[in-house]
């Protein structure tokens, strides 16, 4: 932004933007979960803030879904499904003996694919360049080696290496076309390894549906991708939500790609599906198990009464506060859950977020803590927070 399209807020030696000019509605405004609590900076005896305030999945270790970053990486840089190395890993079917992937790659090579081959379990077949020839590639030894191959493994692509490396050759016009015949006729793909190219020198339901790729097993809450499904709403109404949410523009592509896979994840028989369900799985397995310790441990507390963890990725426990912790917080102007909570964090530094900023019945104080966080600090909170409760109860009773 040039100095001239600049918002000015100084004025002389005098702020024109201040908390006493500032709209007070912004004052005012209020988000609990990155509320007072979680923004105080005071130094405390502790190592680390133990964040169980915040639903940002991969920031609390969980792993992101692979199927899903690949597929961000691969559209954010489609360069990289011309990376060899992509395409093999595309290509290998994993498996032993006879139903291994054959990759033809040239004699001699880049040691990269044969290492790569190796590390992915695939069959190399080897075909020799012609070194008499100037390390040219004849289709007769391309088909002495895929006759050489059979019964050993599926023959599914031939890398091409040219310039060669690390024999330096440039395929002539008619060599490149009779490789692409060959290949044609055995229905290998090709890998063009050409890396060196610059280098030559010669029906609905009465309600509206909500989804976020911010939760379920994604967690992908840096994407802002979400959808609202409507049904049986009139056409004016639609064109009219259509219209306001145009107003707010979109989201980045990226959130849009995230979408997309969201609504459209791998299908059974599909590469990916295995390893997404695998990942899928042991997300979801892993939030039951910290929601079945948070049930158990909460209910086991005085002064706390505790609903079990069906969904979502939050705890809302009820806590019964003593009246001299009551009376303590008022005298402070803030209120009881508040007061309860900066106690939680002074002494433990596990950050929680008062039930009052969702809204509680009145007379009834509550707190809000994720169960994102892995398994080993969700034990350590639940032990820190079991000992600083009953010491509050203790100090207050």
């Amino acid at each position: 932004m040039s100095d001239s399209q600049s918002i000015s807020v100084v004025h002389g030696d005098t702020k024109v933007l201040t908390m006493e000019t500032l709209n007070p509605n912004v004052v005012k405004m209020e988000y609990a979960v990155l509320g007072p609590i979680y923004i105080r900076g005071k130094p405390k005896p502790y190592d680390a803030i133990l964040k169980g305030n915040i639903v940002d999945c991969h920031a609390t270790g969980q792993t992101p879904i692979t199927f899903v970053r690949q597929v961000i990486a691969l559209c954010t840089y489609p360069l990289l499904l011309e990376d060899p190395i992509i395409i093999l890993k595309m290509l290998m079917t994993g498996k032993s003996g006879s139903e291994q992937a054959g990759i033809m790659i040239p004699v001699p090579q880049y040691p990269l694919y044969s290492a790569t081959l190796t590390e992915f379990n695939a069959c190399p077949i080897l075909y020799y360049l012609d070194e008499d020839n100037n390390w040219s590639l004849e289709v007769d030894e391309l088909s002495r080696a895929l006759t050489a191959a059979k019964g050993k493994c599926i023959p599914r692509a031939i890398c091409v290496i040219n310039p060669g490396n690390p024999t330096g050759q440039v395929l002539s016009k008619e060599n490149i076309e009779n490789i692409i015949r060959c290949a044609h006729k055995e229905g290998l793909m090709i890998l063009a390894d050409e890396v060196y190219q610059h280098n030559v020198f010669a029906k609905g339901s009465q309600f509206s549906s909500f989804m976020s790729t911010s939760k379920g097993c994604m967690g992908e809450c840096g994407f802002r991708g979400s959808y609202c499904e409507m049904a049986n709403f009139q056409d004016d109404v639609q064109k009219c939500l259509l219209k306001s949410i145009s107003a707010w523009l979109c989201p980045l592509v990226l959130g849009h790609i995230v979408m997309s896979i969201l609504t459209n994840p791998p299908q059974e028989g599909d590469p990916s599906y295995a390893k997404f369900q695998d990942e899928k799985s042991n997300v979801l397995s892993v939030l039951s198990e910290k929601a079945r310790l948070i049930t158990d441990l909460f209910n086991s507390i005085e002064g706390i009464s505790y609903n079990e963890v069906q969904g979502a990725m939050y705890a809302f426990p009820r806590i019964y506060l003593p009246d001299k912790a009551i009376v303590a917080a008022r005298k402070l102007n803030q209120n009881p859950d508040f007061f309860y909570c900066s106690q939680v964090l002074e002494e433990t530094g596990i950050c929680t977020v008062p039930g009052s900023g969702f809204g509680q019945k009145e007379g009834t104080y509550h707190f809000r803590i994720t169960i994102l966080p892995p398994l080993e600090d969700i034990r350590r909170i639940l032990r820190l927070f079991k000992f600083f409760h009953l010491r509050f109860l203790n100090k207050y009773k």
